[in-house]
């Protein structure tokens, strides 16, 4: 039983692990910023905004360290939510032990460790596949001969579902990732022969658990039929035990309602009940969001309240007490059949394109998944998939649980950036000091040889955590790793998905699609654009967050309305999006942040257009000669949402704002507004 938790700093995570143990959690889940997942320092321009916010931040070993500070690794099972610098916070973790005294080959957790997953739906990825999973290969390898209870890579298909898969896709593009890295390991020659077994036994799996019972409790049993018949077949793995498929699993987050936000907690219960009712195919751990999470960072009560629903299901239910209730059901055999034959047929159509590596460079997994997507969100609008409380029920009661928003949801203190900041380069100033007494003075301070020694074996084909273990040692940060890293591997700009993507809602005559593509034609040629001319929309991911969903359907739906999209992918800073939006001539810039970092960078923003004559929508220097109306999408709080309007924001939109159509449409009358053009009827 977990939480996933994390924030501000080492130390103030480390008081909520404790008080977490003592309520009865059985085991810690760590949640990362996003500085230390994509690997920048505290201190890295790109890091602005987002030090603390989503998770802790972890730069060196020294915050390893009191991130676990009285918490003993050999009796403590860890789960770290990392990916691309996975091998980096394994061996800061393996470091801290040891300085703890434990028995490395004692201690027992998990590392993510999935870069797959990044790349279609996540976005924390660094590097290009190839080096990637060779950085995966080598972790396998390492801990199966020497941390050997470890779980070095657990499979995640929970967020693809987050990014609009069905259960079809999510299985069988999770599974295509398993396929890939196993393959790799084998045939790295790091593991004997008689040792395929240890490496298959020690892969998990972390799934999703969406609001349909029956078709998620069917799917867990069609994962657990395919992955022993994979392992089994292509790995010739005979021990049942081996085989077995070992998940954890976090409930729906993507059905979570930022409207009627009590009705979350239903929806928590019941998706906990697919991956718990059926003994044949039981979560070995689950971790549960928070009633809140639409609306922002969940308090340490919310987070409470998600372990007491787990807690009370065990303890005080008679659901764990008897065999498979499911046994012998024909309804369920017959929707596990068939989910299992078209993961299957999925999983051989990626193996014919190259696996599921040549798959994620092709662009096509992702393709598939902003499709899905997009079908999903045009079945909400239209009615057909109905969401109590957002697009049915909408009356509701005054709820106590949100009377008062702004301490509905924890927040961060924005000073505490700047401190974290300023420590890591005074950890960088102390570590490279030159020691009195060192026997050659002149010598590189340890953390270089460190990082030198590293681009070494990253440019053959050695195991790369020895090296990296011995970085940890010498203090080095985590940007300085991932950078070293990076000059070696490059970086990868993952596909959008975006211009392959198929329609999703067609332009039929008389439809609220039909009229807002009009209602773009009409004020394309009003603003004199010409024949053929279109209206410009460039969509911008300032910073590092890469949850990309929601820009990538506002892209899609604006296409289909007749714009010219300009949409580059995540992770960009303020100064290179004002720059597209410049040279795009675009007449709307549209900014989506989920992870809280929008009171910094979307000011950036609007600065930085009106330095560049591009004034954004008026604000306090008056309009500028070039109209860009600005408008933000994300979670954000009622009151940051009114002081972005104050800054010149002309619009924010929340999850509340399901309808995307008739977002497209208010964009273009934000345009006609920054035109001065008269404003067009919405379609509600």
């Amino acid at each position: 039983m977990r939480t996933y938790a994390g924030h501000s700093t080492a130390e103030a995570s480390n008081e909520l692990y404790r008080r977490n143990l003592a309520k009865g959690q059985t085991g810690l889940s760590v949640a990362f910023d996003l500085p230390t997942q994509t690997g920048y320092d505290p201190d890295h321009v790109l890091a602005r905004g987002e030090v603390g916010r989503v998770g802790v931040p972890v730069s060196h070993v020294g915050d390893m360290r009191r991130l676990f500070q009285d918490i003993p690794l050999d009796r403590t099972n860890t789960s770290m939510t990392i990916n691309a610098t996975a091998m980096w916070l394994l061996a800061l973790y393996q470091v801290v032990a040891e300085e703890q005294g434990a028995d490395v080959a004692a201690l027992q957790g998990t590392t993510q460790n999935d870069i797959v997953k990044e790349y279609l739906s996540r976005g924390t990825h660094v590097f290009p596949p190839g080096p990637s999973l060779r950085l995966t290969t080598d972790m396998i390898a390492y801990t199966v001969n020497r941390i050997p209870k470890w779980n070095p890579i657990n499979i995640c298909s929970y967020h693809l579902q987050e990014a609009g898969a069905t259960p079809v896709q999510e299985i069988a593009y999770a599974m295509s990732t398993a396929i890939a890295v196993l393959d790799s390991v084998f045939a790295s020659g790091q593991v004997p022969e008689d040792r395929k077994g240890d490496v298959v036994g020690r892969i998990s799996f972390f799934v999703n658990a969406g609001v349909r019972f029956v078709e998620e409790m069917c799917k867990m049993r069609a994962f657990g039929r395919i992955w022993d018949q994979v392992t089994r077949e292509r790995y010739g793995i005979g021990d049942p035990r081996q085989r077995r498929f070992r998940y954890g699993v976090q409930v729906n987050s993507l059905g979570l309602t930022e409207a009627q936000p009590e009705n979350n907690v239903q929806r928590i219960v019941l998706e906990m009940l697919a991956v718990t009712l059926s003994k044949d195919a039981r979560a070995r751990a689950v971790q549960l969001p928070a009633w809140n999470e639409a609306l922002g960072l969940p308090r340490p009560w919310d987070q409470q309240w998600s372990l007491r629903v787990q807690q009370v299901l065990a303890h005080e239910s008679d659901l764990l007490e008897y065999d498979d209730l499911f046994a012998g059901s024909h309804v369920v055999e017959e929707k596990v059949a068939s989910l299992t034959a078209e993961a299957l047929a999925e999983i051989e159509h990626i193996e014919r394109l190259g696996g599921a590596m040549a798959a994620v460079e092709s662009g096509y997994l992702k393709s598939q998944l902003v499709a899905s997507h997009a079908e999903r969100r045009a079945r909400i609008e239209s009615g057909e998939q109905k969401i109590v409380g957002v697009n049915c029920y909408e009356g509701t009661e005054p709820s106590p649980l949100t009377a008062d928003l702004d301490t509905a949801i924890m927040t961060v203190d924005p000073a505490n950036e700047a401190s974290v900041a300023q420590a890591v380069r005074d950890w960088r100033t102390a570590r490279d000091a030159p020691h009195a007494g060192a026997d050659t003075p002149h010598a590189d301070p340890p953390a270089a040889e460190a990082l030198r020694l590293l681009k070494e074996a990253a440019g053959g084909d050695a195991n790369l955590m020895e090296a990296t273990l011995e970085c940890a040692r010498a203090g080095v940060t985590t940007g300085e790793w991932a950078e070293a890293l990076r000059e070696v591997f490059g970086e990868f700009r993952a596909p959008t998905g975006v211009s392959s993507a198929p329609v999703a809602v067609a332009p039929e005559h008389g439809s609220d699609l039909a009229r807002v593509r009009a209602d773009v034609e009409r004020t394309a040629a009003e603003l004199g654009l010409g024949t053929g001319g279109r209206l410009r929309l460039l969509v911008g991911k300032p910073g590092l967050d890469g949850h990309s969903n929601g820009a990538e359907q506002i892209a899609v739906r604006a296409r289909d309305a007749g714009f010219e999209v300009v949409y580059q992918g995540i992770r960009l800073t303020p100064e290179q999006i004002v720059s597209a939006a410049v040279a795009e001539d675009v007449h709307c810039v549209g900014l989506s942040i989920l992870s809280g970092s929008h009171a910094q960078l979307v000011p950036d923003v609007l600065e930085r257009l009106r330095a560049a004559g591009a004034e954004a929508s008026p604000g306090p220097s008056g309009p500028g000669d070039t109209p860009i109306p600005v408008i933000v999408g994300g979670i954000i709080p009622s009151a940051d949402a009114e002081a972005l309007r104050t800054a010149g924001v002309a619009a924010v939109f929340t999850p509340k704002d399901f309808g995307i159509t008739e977002i497209i449409g208010r964009i273009v009358n934000e345009i006609r507004t920054a035109n001065k053009l008269d404003p067009l009827e919405v379609p509600a």
